[in-house]
């Protein structure tokens, strides 16, 4: 297939079977385009509509977010995932602000320049907000050009990723940029497939290396496997005579950056004299939860809960600007990790069955 057929079977497909409908797409500005290329960053799109509907609701343009409280713009992005895409975004919005007058940059390296943006990302804003010719270089696209060339090895070699962005960069046309931006998006994502590609419908199948040799599932190459490493931890769930659930803040850096959690404490040390010691608190008594794991990209996470139930009065936080007493019936503006919002909603059910059965 000549190489301007590549672009010319692409969006003929697209035309008849890509999306047209998505929420970024029917309003497009550069801020909605910007929002969902940042959340579809490692989310998938059925994934991503409603998180980006309610975001987009609570924050309808930069001037907004950048104004907007972290822990408001976490608890938008609770369940998401990679938490370090809210930060920068809000981070992003504040410096839009401040330094390109409340407009989102209209080249390249203007965004590239944000807190969050690489060249892809920053490639699909331009090519889907303002037609502007630029290739994207996403998963999906990594999957369509590595099977449909038969380049071998694995995209996060720089050698690998360079060819990829020369090939992404012959076949990006010069006209109908955001459509085939979209297009080779939606190819990789709906027929070009991880696993079970459907061959028989691609609009490329016919000069594509990969179904040509059998060897669809060879392509891209895998990361070299690397033994994830493990680590535990004990989620101390400190309930106050009151029912309230202690939370702690954080830092803004690292896992769970700026998330609302539960004290967390080594497995070495003895958790009932570790929260005496630390708070002060008298406990009533101990409940220990079934350990559960919790999977980072690069390892994994052992998560032991301890439910420790308080005597008395004890209220008093020691930090109240980093800690707080959660009051499970109301509504917390506050961003929390997967693990702590599953913990949380097993303690509140639990409650609201002892309540029901009294």
């Amino acid at each position: 297939m000549p190489d301007d057929q590549f672009s010319v079977r692409l969006l003929a497909w697209f035309r008849q079977h890509g999306r047209h409908d998505l929420p970024w797409q029917l309003k497009r500005t550069p801020y909605r385009v910007w929002v969902s290329e940042i959340m579809l960053q490692q989310t998938q799109v059925v994934t991503v509509i409603p998180y980006f509907n309610r975001f987009i609701e609570s924050f309808p343009d930069v001037e907004t977010l950048a104004n907007a409280n972290q822990d408001d713009v976490l608890h938008h992005w609770t369940g998401l995932g990679y938490y370090a895409r809210a930060r920068n975004l809000r981070k992003a919005a504040k410096v839009i602000i401040e330094q390109n007058a409340g407009r989102l940059p209209s080249n390249l390296d203007g965004l590239i320049n944000l807190p969050g943006i690489g060249r892809s990302t920053a490639g699909a804003i331009l090519s889907l907000a303002s037609d502007q010719r630029h290739p994207i270089l996403d998963g999906n696209v990594k999957r369509v050009l590595s099977r449909y060339h038969g380049v071998e090895g694995w995209p996060g070699k720089k050698e690998v990723e360079t060819t990829l962005w020369s090939y992404a960069e012959q076949h990006t046309p010069d006209e109908f940029i955001s459509s085939y931006t979209q297009a080779i998006m939606d190819l990789g994502a709906t027929l070009c497939t991880r696993r079970k590609p459907d061959c028989l419908h691609c609009p490329l199948s016919d000069d594509c290396f990969a179904l040509k040799s059998s060897r669809q599932h060879d392509f891209p190459g895998s990361k070299p496997k690397s033994t994830k490493l493990k680590r535990e931890t004990v989620f101390a769930i400190i309930e106050n005579s009151r029912g309230q659930i202690l939370l702690e803040q954080r830092p803004a850096s690292g896992i769970w950056g700026g998330l609302w959690c539960f004290p967390e404490f080594s497995t070495d040390q003895t958790i009932e004299s570790s929260v005496v010691e630390k708070y002060g608190y008298k406990i009533k008594n101990t409940i220990e939860y079934k350990s559960f794991k919790h999977t980072f990209t690069h390892f994994h996470l052992l998560i032991k809960p301890v439910h420790i139930k308080l005597k008395g009065q004890t209220n008093s936080i020691n930090d109240a600007k980093l800690s707080t007493w959660l009051d499970l019936d109301a509504d917390q503006q506050l961003g929390f990790p997967a693990p702590v919002v599953s913990i949380l909603k097993d303690i509140n059910n639990s409650k609201r069955v002892v309540l029901d059965e009294s």
